[in-house]
């Protein structure tokens, strides 16, 4: 069986499916997709630009030809693939582009087979209308927001309290010119697909933890009114001792290799004194990674550091275990 349903039902619905089909091209699917989708497409890359090709210089029923004898093999190779790992009980819900051919192609010949199929009306384009317009219309959320500097263990608290937006953890990147240390970011798209799945699953009746961040984390951009109702949350600046902060910093210069690690300290050049520059790429050849993390949070990351808002309130987090439990008290006050 095979119905179609809007894009309301099928993200109301989102959590109770086992499988979720994007019938889209590899291509497509790997610059961003629905949340937890995988990627079973009707044509590859190649096939999609052929059919595409052929339906304008061509005709659109010699496209429809390629199409479905494209669309009939790589069926036949992805039924080994859903079963049985997939059984008529289970609930699957598919999408390409538009929620046109690709999806209904695909989607009947699994539905013929016995499987129950919720086809999304508009597809992907649908989809993303949808995370555009939560996004730009957000509701007020009771952000909780953490300031202070490089290495106080924002990050770490963010990880062990819950009700929180991890936006660095979102971007795949760490907010500073070392930030991309664990690899390439999402795409812009696929990041605000993240964004709106994690703001969804909030309680906002409940403060919402969050990390001060500037408008831009890498190549990724806060969207705008997220931002202001960061900046206008309740502050709380958390500070450290330097030997544990540079315990903590310790662990993302462990992931670099040098000609990564040069190449940053060449971009932060205007920033820092040649001597501490030296002194930096020195002390990473000899392994010395604690020297380098305390030349460069006393010598750069701590001059670069701009307050924008003035804290509410300060927390040494000398001991981690204990500012759960204070921020945590914070958290139980601001429920509203």
């Amino acid at each position: 069986m095979i119905q179609t349903i809007p894009i309301e039902t099928f993200l109301n619905n989102l959590q109770s499916y086992d499988l979720i089909i994007d019938a889209r091209s590899p291509r497509e699917y790997g610059e961003s997709h629905v949340q937890n989708a995988q990627n079973f497409y009707a044509l590859s890359d190649a096939e999609h630009h052929e059919v595409g090709t052929a339906y304008k210089q061509i005709s659109p029923f010699e496209a429809r030809v390629q199409g479905a004898a494209y669309v009939c093999l790589n069926a036949a190779r992805h039924i080994h693939e859903i079963y049985p790992a997939y059984t008529p009980a289970s609930k699957i819900a598919i999408y390409c582009a538009r929620g046109g051919m690709r999806s209904s192609s695909l989607g009947t010949i699994f539905s013929n087979i016995g499987y129950r199929i919720d086809r999304v009306i508009g597809g992907y384009k649908e989809y993303r209308s949808f995370v555009t317009h939560y996004l730009d219309n957000l509701p007020a959320v009771n952000f909780i927001t953490l300031s202070g500097y490089t290495g106080c263990g924002k990050s770490d608290l963010l990880e062990d309290l819950e009700n929180v937006v991890d936006l660095e953890k979102l971007a795949n990147h760490y907010g500073s010119v070392f930030g991309d240390v664990n690899g390439v970011q999402p795409a812009q798209k696929e990041f605000q697909n993240r964004l709106t799945h994690t703001l969804l699953a909030l309680n906002l009746e409940k403060g919402v933890f969050v990390e001060a961040e500037s408008k831009r984390i890498g190549k990724i951009i806060v969207p705008s009114l997220l931002h202001k109702q960061m900046e206008q949350g309740l502050r709380v600046e958390i500070t450290a001792p330097l030997e544990q902060r540079i315990q903590r910093i310790m662990r993302m210069y462990d992931h670099m290799d040098e000609p990564f690690f040069r190449e940053r300290m060449e971009k932060i050049s205007p920033y820092i004194s040649r001597d501490d520059k030296e002194s930096s790429i020195t002390a990473f050849e000899n392994g010395d990674l604690a020297r380098v993390s305390e030349i460069l949070l006393t010598q750069y990351y701590d001059k670069v550091y701009k307050v924008t808002v003035k804290p509410s309130m300060t927390i040494c987090n000398d001991d981690h275990a204990k500012t759960i439990e204070l921020l945590k008290e914070i958290q139980r006050e601001q429920q509203r």
